[in-house]
């Protein structure tokens, strides 16, 4: 329930219909929600939480349209008297955790979770609080420790980009960043991870989790 005793209102964001499917089967269960919309698309996302009531958006961060997860969340906790939006995705890379965080997620589960913890996860986000899966949690609080050696959301972004097979100059344009930033960023890069190229920096950030392939 919410704070004034009216069930929690959610709205679903997810491309797949099975996965929406099975949110929904599961989350109709518990007595306190109500499943107000589920939607296919991050723009419709974004369409609906300024239009319903929504207490919490459960919103994926890969969609097949231009929009991701990430921007909608922005665009959506960005309105005065916005719902809480709650990540839940099969991503847990460093890239993708910074940036819900960073967009103003309220919390980020992986699409693992058991139906307990998603639906504890829902009753926290409505009420105002931080909801993180356990590995979540502890890959934050190692940042915390080792500053020093983590990568920034932009160094992140850069060499998830370069993961992806972009040269410095599609980096640059996709970044809105000069190529000197790029190779800068690259050399702070290089230096945390302990290494001397580009292919070495992705295999040690994949093996630490930091990008995915």
């Amino acid at each position: 329930m919410t704070t004034t005793g009216a069930p929690v209102r959610l709205l679903l964001a997810d491309d797949h219909p099975v996965v929406r499917a099975g949110l929904r089967a599961v989350l109709e269960t518990e007595p306190d929600f109500t499943i107000v919309a589920d939607v296919p698309t991050a723009e419709a996302a974004v369409d609906l939480a300024g239009r319903l009531e929504v207490d919490v958006v459960l919103m994926d961060l890969q969609f097949g349209g231009r929009m991701l997860g990430a921007q909608a969340t922005a665009e959506i906790t960005a309105r005065p008297g916005a719902p809480r939006v709650l990540v839940l995705t099969t991503y847990d890379s460093d890239a993708d955790i910074l940036a819900a965080i960073e967009a103003g997620a309220t919390g980020y589960l992986l699409k693992d979770a058991p139906p307990e913890e998603l639906a504890a996860a829902v009753r926290t986000a409505a009420a105002g609080k931080s909801a993180l899966a356990p590995t979540i949690a502890l890959r934050l609080m190692d940042r915390m420790r080792t500053p020093a050696t983590a990568l920034s959301r932009r160094e992140t972004e850069v060499l998830q980009l370069v993961a992806d097979g972009l040269s410095n100059a599609k980096i640059s344009k996709r970044l809105f960043l000069s190529q000197a930033t790029v190779k800068s960023h690259l050399v702070h890069i290089y230096a945390k991870l302990g290494v001397d190229s580009r292919t070495a920096a992705v295999a040690a950030a994949t093996a630490r989790g930091l990008i995915r392939r």
